[in-house]
């Protein structure tokens, strides 16, 4: 069983200070090209098809009714609500054309609504979208799935949670980022604690199994202090698990962080005082790090998952859903299917004139090799489990592990001189002062990183 605890050593952040994958996937989307088109992505289909098994639904809805400045994600910011019909509709076409894919046998174990902003459309339109998903699909019709939605406060009337349960949803994940009124200001999400409050006594009342909060560190004017207040109401709060990420300042990639001030973000020593904060406090109100910016409460289905081994990361971050392939339906949405990934068009004209010429819009992927699957394989056991054991992966894959990873085991023996793991004959565990760096531990697996480093990533911390 996996070892849940984490120890802050300010000195090996410091010296581990890179760039990195967050490895919701491997390879990378950096990896992903356009020779992949909608052939290479039907014959992974029939693959996946002739080995069975459950399906996960990914939908993006990519509208915004106001612009947050540190977001980063494909939004379409717009205060006419009438603009989510034309998108619904080829959406609705595209989910017919997926499902005609795909064995009918195959059900729905896990759905996700991403964002954007799920919440923008009206209510009679969410319930159209599931009518034509259950149409298009096998949903299941009890309460065994994880279908999970990205919510807004703010994009919430009073009977929305209501509805959202009658529908299906069960999980949802609340955007929060900060309580203190100057950095929303600052940042542009205005988000009243009453509004978030109001959801989480709904989201209780109706019976919703998980609820988990999103916060943000190293935004403008934050603080040791003032995050540290932000904590304590989310603490008391009580959700059942926690998602606190790192605030990445790119403004020539995300037009909207160029109305921030640099000047104004807290400096990197701050930053990571804030971190160590964090955990800290959440630590000691019983919450267990499950990894990537990720917290739960010890009898969450996530922290269950990791203790009984069966945690999984996909594009929505930990999951535990492993068997699934995950179809991606929207603008610039990304599947995995069978030993592939596959992106939908980026723009919304490109993904239009695909629906509307009666193709599935998928514009880029990649296909893995043997070589990468293995990987994948490992990276995926560290990064959810922060332990490996090697025969359970020569048994799987046919190789000697240590003869496959030869110049990577060599590259780890530093980071055991450092404490960050230990090596064994049979394994490798990763220490708890190395848990916070499991990202520079899974990146001396990553074969493409070993061939250039010339790729933009985010910090590690």
């Amino acid at each position: 069983m996996n070892n849940q605890n984490i120890i802050f050593d300010e000195e090996l952040l410091k010296k581990y200070s890179k760039s990195g994958p967050r490895y919701t996937s491997y390879p990378t989307a950096v990896q992903f090209h356009e020779d992949f088109t909608f052939d290479t992505y039907r014959d992974w289909v029939k693959t996946s098809n002739t080995r069975g098994g459950p399906l996960s639904l990914y939908f993006h809805i990519p509208f915004c009714d106001t612009v947050c400045f540190y977001c980063g994600c494909n939004k379409v910011v717009t205060k006419d609500r009438s603009k989510a019909a034309p998108y619904l509709e080829r959406v609705y076409k595209e989910l017919d054309m997926q499902s005609a894919l795909f064995d009918d046998n195959r059900v729905v174990e896990q759905l996700h609504w991403g964002g954007g902003t799920p919440t923008f459309i009206s209510h009679d339109e969410m319930r159209e979208l599931m009518d034509k998903t259950r149409s298009a699909f096998t949903l299941l019709d009890d309460d065994r799935g994880e279908y999970s939605i990205e919510i807004d406060p703010r994009e919430v009337q009073s009977d929305t949670i209501t509805l959202l349960r009658e529908l299906g949803f069960n999980r949802m994940s609340l955007g929060v980022q900060d309580v203190d009124e100057k950095v929303q200001i600052a940042v542009n999400r205005i988000q009243p604690e009453s509004q978030t409050l109001a959801v989480l006594e709904a989201a209780k009342k109706e019976g919703f199994k998980s609820v988990s909060l999103d916060l943000i560190y190293g935004l403008p004017f934050q603080s040791v202090e003032t995050f540290g207040r932000t904590l304590d109401r989310v603490i008391d709060i009580n959700p059942e698990r926690l998602s606190v990420f790192n605030y990445a300042h790119l403004p020539e990639l995300f037009k909207p962080q160029r109305r921030i001030d640099e000047a104004d973000l807290p400096v990197p020593q701050e930053k990571l005082e804030i971190l160590q904060m964090t955990i800290e406090k959440l630590t000691a109100a019983g919450y267990l790090y499950i990894g990537m910016d990720h917290f739960a409460k010890p009898d969450d289905e996530l922290a269950i998952a990791q203790r009984e081994g069966g945690l999984y990361r996909n594009f929505q971050g930990y999951s535990t859903h492993a068997d699934c392939d995950l179809i991606g339906i929207g603008v610039t949405s990304i599947g995995q299917v069978a030993d592939s990934y596959s992106q939908n068009q980026k723009t919304m004209d490109d993904y239009f004139a695909s629906i509307d010429q009666g193709e599935i819009p998928v514009f880029r992927g990649v296909s893995l090799n043997a070589d990468d699957v293995l990987r994948r394989a490992v990276i995926t056991q560290l990064i959810c489990h922060f332990d490996l054991t090697k025969s359970e992966i020569e048994a799987t894959y046919n190789i000697t592990f240590n003869d496959y990873f030869a110049d990577e085991l060599d590259e780890l023996k530093s980071m055991e001189a450092d404490g960050l793991l230990v090596l064994s004959d049979d394994g490798i565990v990763v220490e708890p002062k190395g848990k916070l760096l499991i990202r520079n531990i899974c990146m001396v697996f990553d074969a493409y990183l070993r061939k250039t480093s010339n790729q933009r990533f985010s910090k590690v911390i």
